[in-house]
């Protein structure tokens, strides 16, 4: 497998699009951009954590962590959803670490890259399970794993 995000100029041009995608998360907390390119470098797909479509993002909900956390759609769920086209063999790249129910669907969407920044120490005060879990899952499914 060989990433078609090959040079550190467009890692970080897609690492970018991922973060101005973020921003259209209505989450007070932690926004969150996923985008999707294929083999040829072509853009795919974008998504960013948030309610599902239709659903209200009242105020009451999104300061609710716990709801909060029970009613969002991962950033990387929504670029799978999102999509038009099969994501065989496609990069995905995310402004963070995969939890790993999405790495799991990551995984069987078919993407084959998944590319994020490294997270700060904090980030593993709170996800450190999800991480190692989300990185086994890679690793057992072939995905290429790659922290910028």
């Amino acid at each position: 497998m060989s990433n078609p995000l090959d040079t550190q100029r467009l890692k970080e041009w897609a690492v970018g699009m991922a973060k101005h995608v973020a921003k259209l998360s209505k989450d007070p907390s932690t926004r969150v951009g996923a985008v999707i390119f294929d083999p040829k470098r072509r853009f795919v797909s974008a998504g960013y954590n948030g309610f599902a479509r239709g659903v209200k993002d009242t105020e009451s909900r999104l300061n609710d962590r716990d709801r909060k956390l029970r009613m969002t759609i991962h950033a990387e769920k929504n670029a799978i959803l999102f999509a038009t086209v099969p994501l065989d063999g496609c990069t995905l790249v995310v402004t963070h670490p995969p939890c790993a129910q999405c790495a799991a669907a990551i995984i069987q969407a078919g993407i084959e890259h998944v590319m994020w920044p490294a997270p700060g120490p904090e980030f593993f005060l709170r996800w450190e399970k999800e991480y190692n879990l989300a990185r086994i899952q890679f690793k057992e499914a072939g995905v290429e794993v790659e922290e910028l």
